[in-house]
């Protein structure tokens, strides 16, 4: 498993979506790290962690989080999770339980018959079929390229750069997602809970109600972004975790608690 760190404290465990790597979090890394040791990790088969042969699935993303927590030996840690990494953190969540100090799920799908149901509304998301004149790069940057606004290029390169490293298996990761029995790990969930989301991640943003319904969590819509939402926003992001992870010394209301 391969991760990156900033900073001394009450450990923070950041979680990207797919086909991303730890840069999805580069800019957040040290504004959380400031304050918490802040960990950004390549989930497994994504990034510079090892590649496994067989079929993805969100457990086996889960596995790979809790051998990192085991080898570092984090006995309690804050969690954050984007996107596919949101989904990831619900099943670490719900294994964890206790040991998860708090949870926040940002632009996270929330996973129930609507969206196991098929691939309505997103077919295939990253697949681009290697061309010999390369023109397959292109391909890949013009399907994201409506996620990110002028001046976002060092952004959409970086995702570029992470799709190719997986471009065989590029869409396993959204796959995966959809296959993922999420309400029955819901209950499990003991950690106060927050889930956020960029206001033009439509995708995303129903999402909010039903984790707050099924969790009876706070949300929070941020000020702006996409789906790239840590990259574009990352100084909000940032305070956003900080402002939620600050919370666990307050005595404030408790888990489930709105």
């Amino acid at each position: 498993m391969h991760y990156v760190e900033s900073g001394d404290g009450e450990p923070v465990l950041l979680l990207h979506q797919t086909p991303r790597s730890w840069t999805e979090y580069l800019d957040v890394l040290p504004l959380v790290g400031a304050r918490h040791r802040a960990i950004a990790m390549d989930t497994l088969g994504y990034g510079a962690s090892a590649k496994p042969e067989g079929p993805h699935c969100v457990e086996r993303f889960a596995d790979g989080v809790g051998d990192l927590v085991k080898a570092l030996g984090l006995d309690r840690f804050h969690l954050v999770g984007h996107h596919t990494g949101g989904v990831i953190a619900v099943e670490v969540a719900a294994r964890f339980q206790d040991r998860v100090a708090s949870l926040m799920l940002s632009a996270t799908a929330f996973v129930d018959d609507e969206k196991r149901g098929g691939t309505k509304g997103h077919g295939r998301i990253d697949h681009v079929d290697p061309k010999p004149d390369g023109s397959h790069l292109r391909e890949l940057w013009d399907r994201r390229r409506g996620y990110y606004r002028q001046g976002e290029e060092a952004a959409l390169t970086r995702y570029v750069i992470d799709a190719l490293t997986v471009l065989d298996r590029v869409e396993e990761g959204h796959e995966s997602l959809r296959r993922y029995a999420m309400e029955p790990r819901l209950r499990h969930i003991t950690a106060r809970t927050l889930a956020v989301c960029a206001p033009e991640d439509h995708y995303s943003l129903p999402s909010l109600a039903k984790f707050a319904a099924a969790l009876g969590c706070e949300t929070r819509v941020l000020s702006g972004g996409h789906v790239a939402a840590p990259e574009q926003v990352p100084a909000e992001f940032a305070r956003t975790v900080l402002e939620w992870v600050g919370r666990s010394h307050d005595p404030g209301p408790g888990p489930g608690v709105m």
